[in-house]
């Protein structure tokens, strides 16, 4: 992934895949109207390294796209005004579903707006399009929403006001202010599965929680954080990815890809230096579907005053696919204990809710 400003175009094409390219006619945006532009897109060529044995992109890979383009487009807002300088930092992601599969030898136009300001927040909304450049064809792959937090440049811990933006129709603050208040209430109520941990179990049996369940430890470096030290949100999702991939991977021994993924909550920072362990378990399986519940750990080696804690959480919604790219029968999970069956009958209210909204509302019976 190239860091933000740099050019990246594919050997022999002309340099019009720039990174950074603000969308000229922010007017005819539907979102707020602001001083600064409230609308930009990156976009980059998919290569091998971005994507699995199937030449299929990495859901990981977009989504650390996804939140570059957030990152770039709220850090710019939140300095619009004169004043303290303040990087803006990741707190939530809603759900976001991957419409469709991205490819190597592709281009994806990743595109941010900026939709509603709190006191303290900015939400990002964000769309990412696959175009193939032999063809011109192009199609949606991904809708993302993101709430940021701007950060001090001078203390980290100090959370500053964000500019407010203008909006031009009343009704897009009353409706950006219901989104707010909801994924408040959300995060909150994550945030007692905090204490959960994935302990190993010795020889387990196929089709178990046990069997697929996997870690992935990752020393942080100045590479994977911003001006702050701290880890970038999408480098997080990025492993978070990686990890829920492994246990699909192993749970159903085929080609499989991220079909989408519930509301990441940031619980906490993770500082430079910090050793985190991404950890990924099977929570439930419908006929052609996984959910994986990851958590992310981070552990202070260097800070012998804080203790481990959870940083990130969120689930992943995974499907199986065949050698020609159509969906396979999932094998179904086998609960053990009892708090695995009570996660499995938990995602299965989940499965259940996204398949009723999906279907939307029934007709009423004569």
């Amino acid at each position: 992934m190239a860091p933000p400003g740099l050019i990246h175009s594919a050997p022999g094409l002309p340099d019009t895949c720039a990174l950074l390219q603000p969308l000229a006619d922010a007017a005819s945006m539907s979102g707020p109207a602001a001083e600064t532009p409230s609308a930009i897109q990156i976009c980059r060529i998919m290569r091998p390294d971005d994507a699995n044995v199937a030449g299929n992109v990495h859901g990981g890979t977009i989504l650390k796209m996804i939140e570059e383009a957030g990152a770039i487009i709220s850090t710019r807002h939140c300095n619009s005004q004169n004043g303290e300088r303040c990087v803006a930092a990741l707190a939530r992601v809603e759900r976001t579903d991957f419409l469709s599969p991205m490819c190597i030898g592709e281009v994806a136009h990743v595109s941010a707006e900026i939709t509603y300001t709190s006191k303290h927040s900015v939400e990002v909304q964000v769309n990412v399009m696959s175009e193939n450049i032999l063809t011109g064809t192009k199609k949606l792959t991904n809708k993302a929403t993101l709430w940021y937090v701007p950060l001090s440049l001078k203390n980290v811990d100090k959370v500053l006001e964000v500019p407010p933006v203008v909006y031009s129709r009343q009704e897009q603050e009353e409706e950006g202010r219901k989104r707010y208040e909801a994924q408040k209430l959300e995060r909150m109520e994550t945030k007692w599965r905090n204490g959960d941990i994935v302990q190993p179990v010795p020889n387990p049996e196929p089709n178990t929680v046990s069997y697929s369940q996997s870690s992935l430890i990752h020393l942080v470096g100045p590479s994977d954080c911003t001006l702050h030290g701290f880890v970038h949100g999408g480098v997080t999702m990025k492993l978070m990815d990686e990890v829920a991939g492994i246990v699909a991977a192993r749970h159903c021994k085929t080609n499989i890809v991220t079909a989408s993924v519930d509301a990441i909550n940031f619980h906490d920072k993770i500082r430079k230096g910090c050793v985190i362990t991404i950890s990924g378990r099977m929570t439930f399986t419908s006929n052609k579907s996984m959910e994986i519940e990851v958590l992310v750990d981070a552990d202070p080696v260097v800070d012998n005053s804080q203790k481990r804690y959870r940083a990130a959480s969120a689930f992943f919604t995974y499907v199986s696919l065949s050698q020609e790219g159509k969906s396979l029968p999932v094998p179904q999970l086998v609960p053990e204990t009892e708090d695995e069956k009570k996660r499995f009958e938990e995602g299965k209210g989940r499965y259940l809710q996204m398949k009723a909204k999906r279907q939307g509302p029934a007709e009423p019976q004569p």
